[in-house]
């Protein structure tokens, strides 16, 4: 029984170790970064970006779209949502691959205004969490959706909603049909593969996806749902 005690004293002063260790190189990491320029001065470059648009621009279903497949507790949740980082870890352990995240939209964000670059994972998550507080701490939920909207990739070279409909759809973002606006809201999941100009049956998967997490959501009902799975399975794509 002792020696089951002192293992486990021995383990958990290890992670506490290796925890501090990732916590002091995460932090020097966020402070590198906004020494180079502070957060409001950050999100003020993006807001004079020609291509921003303002989210109250946006069609409702479109922001609609992004929160249900992305992060659908984004407006109850802080800089972390604790349940979908206990899903996906207790998914990823069950399969034995890395295949689902629980990073929340601040979080992408966050990583979208500074961190895009860094290679380190561990690093980077620790300095990635701590932009985020400051992100929920300065601007509200609606301000932080807007700052995703504007600075993710949806592959093809475009950053933005607005870069992506104009490239994609060769429209106005605020002019997106509900087709349109949900195949635009799974690209950036994974922009090489669900660009329609990579592999067009990968993104009507996605937007499939997507359709169905706001049915789960309840910002679709179940026969606009049937409708916009109709449309996908009869769509094709050329740019």
């Amino acid at each position: 029984m002792k020696f089951i005690r002192r293992l486990l004293l021995f383990i958990l002063v290890i992670i506490i170790i290796i925890g501090s260790v990732l916590y002091l190189n995460g932090n020097k990491l966020y402070k590198e970064k906004l020494s180079e320029i502070s957060l409001e001065n950050k999100v003020s470059s993006v807001r004079e970006n020609s291509n921003f648009i303002k989210l109250n621009s946006l069609p409702t279903y479109y922001k609609d779209a992004v929160v249900s497949v992305e992060d659908r507790r984004f407006y109850s949740h802080g800089t972390i949502d604790f349940i979908a980082l206990a899903r996906a870890t207790f998914s990823n352990i069950k399969q034995k691959d890395f295949k689902e995240g629980g990073s929340t939209i601040t979080q992408q964000t966050a990583k979208n205004l500074y961190l895009i670059k860094e290679k380190d994972v561990s690093n980077r998550k620790v300095a990635e969490f701590l932009i985020g507080r400051d992100l929920e701490k300065n601007y509200n939920k609606d301000e932080i959706l807007e700052l995703y909207v504007n600075t993710i990739y949806f592959g093809d070279g475009y950053y933005g909603i607005q870069e992506a409909s104009k490239g994609y759809f060769n429209k106005d973002a605020k002019d997106l049909t509900l087709y349109e606006a949900t195949m635009l809201a799974g690209v950036p999941n994974a922009p090489s593969l669900y660009a329609p100009t990579i592999n067009f049956h990968l993104t009507q998967s996605r937007q499939k996806k997507v359709v169905s997490s706001m049915v789960e959501t309840g910002t679709l009902s179940q026969e606009e749902a049937d409708k916009l799975y109709t449309q996908i399975d009869s769509s094709t794509y050329s740019k």
